[in-house]
């Protein structure tokens, strides 16, 4: 098998690679560059004990939401939850169990993962439960927290355009945390509304190169939340 069809799959096929209990890094910032079709398929497909990471938990209904209220998420890592009052819910009853960084922090643990760093130094929150239990160290004269880069077994990541290969471009602020989590995961699911051969793609545009993108997929903008609304008018 080729490479360019090793990696151009079936959305069925690209996300029975995921198995119960993978941790599972998702692009978006609410709903821009969420892959929502990737997530409806992880949902229709049945993949529980998941752990998610994800600058937010969407809206009750809508992409990852749709997962924690099914039940399927044990663990979630993110920055706020605060628009999704079932993940609120599940939080206060026991059955989900959620981390919160501050947003810049979790940016910047998922970016060290992709850059191949243990973890990095900040003085953010120090002094304040932000740091509790954080290690510190002295340095400078000044005394910083060490927090551990953040690395996933898979991500689903959510592109404009793409090719075969699985070289991605984002359109505008559906960027976000997408390219962060293309570098940062063993395996990379991409969805994109456009897919189209190899060489296509002019080099200077491409934002993800191929080489950390391991399975593609094409959706249908129409079938899309952001898709729906993206195209309104």
């Amino acid at each position: 098998m080729t490479l360019l069809n090793r990696k151009y799959r079936a959305i069925d096929e690209a996300i029975a690679a995921i198995p119960d209990g993978a941790s599972i890094m998702v692009g978006g910032f609410g709903s821009p560059g969420t892959p929502f079709a990737l997530i409806d398929e992880l949902l229709a497909q049945g993949q529980s004990d998941l752990t998610l990471i994800k600058n937010d938990a969407n809206e009750p209904g809508i992409g990852i939401g749709k997962l924690i209220e099914a039940g399927r998420v044990r663990r979630l890592i993110t920055s706020h939850i605060g628009l999704n009052r079932d993940a609120i819910a599940a939080m206060n009853r026991g059955q989900l169990e959620v981390t919160l960084f501050p947003q810049g922090i979790l940016a910047e643990k998922i970016r060290s993962a992709g850059a191949g760093h243990h973890g990095f130094l900040t003085d953010i929150g120090q002094g304040t439960e932000i740091a509790a239990g954080r290690r510190e160290i002295e340095l400078d004269g000044r005394t910083w927290g060490i927090e551990p880069a953040l690395y996933a077994d898979f991500a689903l990541v959510h592109a404009e355009h793409a090719d075969r290969y699985g070289n991605l471009i984002y359109r505008a602020t559906a960027s976000n945390f997408n390219p962060l989590m293309a570098m940062a995961a063993d395996t990379v699911i991409a969805q994109a509304y456009r897919v189209d051969e190899p060489g296509s793609l002019t080099p200077e545009a491409i934002h993800t190169p191929c080489a950390f993108v391991s399975l593609v997929v094409a959706v249908d903008p129409v079938t899309s939340e952001q898709g729906r609304r993206a195209h309104v008018g």
